[in-house]
């Protein structure tokens, strides 16, 4: 009797503890290292990877390449990834482009009639996450290929979707290849070659010839990871980093130059004001953004002007904080006008999206990455395993705008990691899964954290508010003007002073967005990470 209630007091304490662990998987500290991302299968191969005495490269190209398994539905293996590294040892940051160009047969007269299609076999980029996360690996990595993509595998196992284990057999395949003389960059490259030069183009190009899509051989032999200087702007003493134009990134650094001037802690969270502040100063941004932003290789996009003190000072004027504003407002920087003469306003059939999925990482060395995985709503190339995207979607067909298809080049993304300095050292990473909502979210994180003090587990689940006042990234889903989305945590007396403002204000239970966070205390030695628990994030440390 009395072993029967010892034992049933033992199963019950671990049960108790299993469920806090799952109640707690959100949310970690460490002083080695420290994951948030998606699904807690992938921030486990991140952590092991760190565990292991790898780096915060190893540990995200680890998490990155498990999230085409746990989060497969956000983000697929022949997706996308932007990646934002901050190498401690060097002491500076670049931007790792894991974006495909339009393949050569990808025009614009092929796509002019129907418009480019949200799904299925045609809007497939060429596949740019597989390169970056080699990429990230040979640039600033310790480990090998087959060292990272290990639990991918272990996960695949156990998989059910009917690609699983042909992905994995294409793995296999791929770690063979990287065998050789030993040499970890050169193993690292014959990976490469072998997936875009090598016998997997060559199936991906029959399959695509016999199927109807548009990648060929020559668009995958020909691709490249492109490295950028990271783009920034001051706030309130800290220097934050995005991506280029080819993202949207720079509309969230437009939008915090426009707040600078205004006192945001005094307004207090969550109240109206910051709320409003916040709203319309991301209004303009994003304005800007669908007039401008696109591939700087094929188009002039005047990104000095835009972030300029003139041009902001030119804007600023034109938040209102007593009424929200209801039109598309982009700015001529070029010119020295808060307001474009002839805006173009086009929009199109607007179309099904799904989702992106998310991943920050930091060593105790001082090494930061954050990047934003994505690709859905494609299809599979035959038995390689291979899910293609959709991502040609984000263009449009629209002759003369600077995010028109062309072939060769990268469609204008939503895909925007976030790494902060103070002092030139990273303290924050942030990346938001969510489409048009994520440099949203990821303004609001940044507002909790730098102007009201909260630390990443407040900062990712305090209420959140959404807009759609811009044109959809996918298929150019029409504006709606004015439209807010409100969490009822808000309040009922803010909620109702937003809607006298002239917000169209609807209330939702739903989260907006999809956010993980990490912040690093080089003081006390310490990384805090989190993720929404609401949106299934999870984080871990030692």
């Amino acid at each position: 009797m009395i072993r029967l209630v010892l034992g049933l007091a033992l199963a019950l304490a671990l049960v108790s503890a299993s469920s806090a662990q799952q109640r707690d998987s959100w949310k970690a500290s460490g002083t080695s290292g420290a994951v948030a991302a998606g699904g807690q299968g992938a921030v486990d191969a991140g952590l092991a990877a760190l565990k292991r005495g790898g780096n915060a490269a190893d540990a995200a190209a680890s998490t990155i390449l498990a999230l085409s398994v746990t989060d497969g539905r956000s983000f697929c293996f022949g997706g996308e990834v932007p990646i934002i590294v901050w190498n401690a040892r060097r002491g500076c940051a670049e931007v790792l482009c894991g974006l495909g160009t339009a393949p050569r047969l990808a025009t614009r007269e092929h796509f002019a009639k129907a418009g480019i299609p949200g799904k299925g076999i045609e809007p497939a980029a060429v596949p740019g996450a597989f390169d970056a996360v080699l990429t990230l690996l040979e640039r600033h990595g310790t480990m090998s290929f087959a060292d990272v993509v290990d639990p991918t595998l272990k996960l695949l196992e156990r998989g059910q979707r009917p690609w699983h284990p042909d992905l994995a057999r294409t793995l296999q395949r791929l770690i063979k290849a990287e065998k050789g003389d030993g040499d970890r960059v050169r193993g690292l490259r014959r990976v490469s070659d072998y997936f875009y030069r090598g016998p997997i183009a060559r199936e991906i190009d029959e399959w695509a010839k016999a199927s109807g899509a548009l990648i060929r051989y020559s668009d995958l032999a020909t691709h490249v990871t492109r490295i950028d200087a990271p783009v920034s702007a001051e706030y309130r003493g800290h220097t934050v980093l995005k991506g280029g134009v080819w993202t949207q990134g720079p509309c969230l650094l437009q939008a915090l130059r426009l707040l600078e001037a205004f006192d945001i802690k005094k307004m207090g969270p969550g109240s109206a004001d910051t709320i409003q502040v916040a709203v319309e100063a991301m209004k303009l941004a994003f304005a800007d953004r669908d007039q401008f932003y696109a591939d700087q290789n094929f188009a002039d996009v005047p990104l000095r002007e835009l972030l300029s003190d003139t041009y902001t000072q030119l804007r600023r004027p034109l938040i209102d904080m007593q009424h929200a504003s209801l039109a598309r407002r982009p700015g001529d920087a070029r010119t020295g006008k808060a307001l474009l003469d002839k805006p173009d306003l086009r929009t199109g059939l607007g179309g099904p999206t799904s989702d992106t999925t998310t991943c920050v990482v930091a060593d105790a060395a001082g090494n930061v990455v954050a990047a934003t995985p994505s690709g859905f709503s494609g299809v599979v190339a035959g038995k390689t395993g291979v899910f293609l995207g959709s991502r040609l979607q984000c263009f449009n067909v629209w002759e003369g705008h600077p995010n028109c298809i062309e072939p060769g080049k990268r469609p204008r993304i939503t895909l925007t990691p976030t790494i902060v300095l103070k002092g030139g050292k990273p303290v924050m990473a942030v990346s938001v899964a969510g489409g048009d909502g994520q440099d949203q979210c990821t303004l609001q994180v940044l507002l909790n954290a730098i102007d009201f003090g909260l630390p990443p587990e407040k900062a990712v689940t305090a209420p959140r508010w959404q807009t759609n006042h811009h044109l959809g990234s996918f298929r150019q889903t029409p504006p709606d003007l004015g439209s807010l989305s409100v969490d009822p945590d808000f309040g009922e007396s803010t909620i109702a002073e937003l809607k006298n403002r002239g917000h169209k204000v609807v209330v939702s239970n739903r989260a907006q967005s999809a956010p993980v966070m990490l912040r690093i205390d080089t003081e006390a030695k310490s990384i805090d990470a989190a993720g929404d628990p609401r949106t299934r994030r999870h984080a871990a440390g030692y």
